[in-house]
């Protein structure tokens, strides 16, 4: 679709209208900053975990893992695996707690000022520290998400790539300023049903085309019989463990998400988690599945390989459909950018608004200030990933992986380990946060240096997080500090509320 078409224009104007509609319904309903971070805490089951859903999978599942899959085949089943195992866990061991004790902890919005109430911190540095982790790996998730945007209009319209990010900055931010929360979380809804059923119209066709799935095996095989081999990489040359492990480390991720465990907080009631963590992992799964196999369906309906494996989709759809349907279908890469991006920034939005500004001024801000605060952090967060976006040459998984791995080494333990642990302290929070952050930063650039001897090939997630577990448990223990019975006695109601 490389020349303009009017169905095409047609389809990407009318999703756009309806996401400025929800956008502008949500503005009329949010009248305060609980409202614009947490909706009112009145999500129902259906639309936290959807909404939770869409807003992880941003345009890296459309365009990264397929572009990964048609690249090295059912290779990408483990990062799959992987993911499963840890939407599953974030839902199982997360959510209920999470929701109850954001709640008792004097309506904690944010992750840092969860932390801090958590364990009653009267110092600073760990709702400090816990606020730049988040800025700091965000701002390249954003960027992410900005980067597989300038590809799609660049790709569908022809847009210069730097005229493309901004545009999609422009729509992004208009209905996350006005909307917050409740936009976020409703046209996540609608963006994540769009984005379910373009991954899903792509394969049925071809594999329909092809006969069926031994029909569609077969057609694969004579291409590369080593893509459906998941224990091998296109080459024939078996996975190491190491590799493996880094795959499945995926999965850690999903505890240190801010974004996600928003939707855990803003659930209407935590009696309606276990509905929701059904729905939410059978909708991953699916998803994540779905676009393995456009990845493999690229192999079998392109002639020419591709330059840029992440635009396998793309290609398909505008090869194999109408252009009114392919129009639809790619406007669910634009859902799937909008829905991951909206989301990001309304947390960076409300740490800079709930934690970090407050501070910085010393003084408390009435509610009305907190939401202009929110919405000005907004803007400058996502100026500052647009800079990081203007790279045409960059690959959208590999900037997610970074952040992704940033995010759960540094937040994931400490949050995971407060749910359960009474006695661990906010030393040991801190320690977990710093361990786990410098560890993805530090173990990065060592593997991009080429330094080691194979080491540095495992995914950073994977050290990150057992390191910050490590640096949680003996600092909690060997420390001085000891919890307050004030502490305490939070730990077990929340406790009691199971």
């Amino acid at each position: 679709m490389s020349e303009l078409s009017l169905p095409t224009i047609m389809a990407f104007i009318t999703y756009v209208a309806i996401v400025l509609a929800i956008g502008f319904y949500a503005y009329v309903r949010t009248k305060n900053a609980s409202d614009y971070f947490l909706g009112g805490r009145n999500l129902s089951p259906a639309v936290s975990a959807i909404s939770a859903g869409a807003s992880d999978m941003s345009g890296w599942v459309l365009l990264g893992l397929p572009g990964y899959a048609y690249m090295a085949g059912l290779e990408a089943f483990w990062i799959t695996l992987g993911l499963t195992i840890g939407v599953a866990a974030n839902w199982m061991l997360m959510a209920k707690r999470l929701r109850l004790y954001s709640v008792l902890l004097d309506d904690a919005v944010t992750v840092p000022a969860y932390l801090q109430r958590r364990f009653d911190d009267t110092k600073p540095w760990l709702k400090i520290i816990a606020g730049l982790a988040i800025l700091l790996f965000f701002l390249f998730y954003v960027g992410s998400g900005l980067i597989a945007g300038g590809k799609l209009f660049n790709a569908v319209f022809g847009l210069d790539y730097n005229v493309a990010v901004f545009a999609g900055v422009v729509l992004i931010l208009f209905y996350t300023l006005f909307g917050g929360f409740l936009a976020v979380s409703w046209t996540d809804v609608f963006q994540g049903l769009l984005m379910l059923a373009a991954l899903i119209a792509v394969p049925v066709l071809v594999i329909s085309n092809a006969g069926g799935l031994v029909g569609f095996a077969n057609q694969v095989a004579q291409v590369n019989p080593e893509l459906l081999n998941i224990f091998t990489n296109a080459k024939g040359v078996p996975l190491s463990g190491l590799e493996i492990i880094s795959l499945l480390g995926w999965g850690l991720g999903y505890f240190g998400l801010p974004h996600v465990l928003a939707r855990f907080k803003a659930i209407r009631s935590a009696d309606e988690v276990g509905v929701a963590t059904v729905i939410g992992v059978s909708w991953s799964f699916i998803g994540y599945l779905m676009a393995i196999l456009v990845g493999l369906c690229g192999t079998i309906y392109l002639a020419n390989p591709l330059a840029d494996s992440e635009r396998v989709f793309i290609e398909l759809t505008s090869l194999i459909f109408h252009p009114l349907i392919a129009g639809v279908l790619l406007a669910a890469i634009l859902a799937a950018i909008m829905s991951t991006v909206d989301s990001q920034l309304l947390v960076c939005s409300a740490t800079l608004a709930e934690d970090l500004y407050p501070m910085l001024m010393k003084s408390e801000l009435t509610p009305r200030k907190r939401l202009q605060i929110g919405r000005i952090a907004v803007v400058v967060m996502a100026l500052l990933a647009t800079v990081l976006a203007m790279k045409p040459d960059s690959k959208v998984l590999d900037v997610v992986s970074y952040a992704w791995a940033g995010l759960g080494a540094s937040l994931g333990p400490a949050i995971l380990l407060s749910l359960y642990w009474r006695s661990m302290t906010a030393a040991g929070a801190l320690a977990g946060i710093l361990t786990g952050g410098a560890t993805v930063i530090i173990w990065e650039a060592l593997g991009s240096s080429g330094y080691g001897s194979g080491m540095f090939d495992l995914f950073s997630l994977v050290p990150g997080f057992l390191f910050s577990v490590l640096a949680i448990f003996v600092v909690t223990i060997i420390g001085a500090q000891t919890q307050s019975a004030k502490v305490l006695e939070q730990f077990d109601k929340m406790r009691s509320q199971l």
